[in-house]
């Protein structure tokens, strides 16, 4: 699974790869900032495929990096959940209208923030505007098609499809 942890916290990025690491989320990549996570996403090969992004930020907040994240190509859909350690309802509100699919309070235990994970990539999974990072390959299961890294399209029936949906989705399991 490719995940983008945007915080400004070093500690809680710390926190976030030892942890991601230990079950074997291991293609997580991490930035400071707005500026160095859309650096990050303008470099990637694939999207990420889920982003988790803190609310306070200097110079850019997380509400105010949404809106720009959604405008890549492959990202108007990519899950995105808001770190805070505001509880306060009104950015959270402005997080919903701004784009972000779900929000986790700091401080958060870790299994709730996976189960948060998991449950958005399950709801990602479901759309048609999948887009899931196998190998080489960039997998969108809606339209039963691999690309690789050259553009090379394979067509895939569709128990090829729901075999690869199935291992991706074993592959996410601990």
């Amino acid at each position: 699974m490719k995940i983008l942890v945007v915080d400004d916290d070093i500690l809680i990025l710390e926190i976030l790869e030892l942890f991601l690491s230990s079950i074997d989320y291991e293609n997580v990549q991490f930035a400071k900032s707005g500026e160095e996570a859309l650096q990050l996403i303008e470099g990637a090969s694939t999207p990420f495929e889920c982003i988790l992004l803190d609310i306070n930020m200097p110079v850019q907040t997380g509400i105010e990096l949404i809106p720009m994240i959604r405008q890549y190509s492959g990202y108007e859909f990519v899950p995105i959940i808001m770190l805070t350690a505001q509880h306060d309802k009104k950015n959270i509100a402005e997080a919903f209208v701004a784009g972000a699919w779900d929000y986790v309070t700091k401080p958060f235990k870790f299994p709730v923030l996976l189960a948060r994970i998991r449950a958005q990539l399950r709801q990602h999974e479901q759309s048609e505007d999948a887009v899931f990072s196998i190998g080489p390959y960039t997998f969108r299961p809606s339209v039963k098609m691999l690309t690789d890294e050259e553009g090379k399209k394979i067509r895939l029936t569709e128990k090829e499809t729901n075999i690869l949906k199935f291992l991706y989705r074993a592959n996410d399991q601990v």
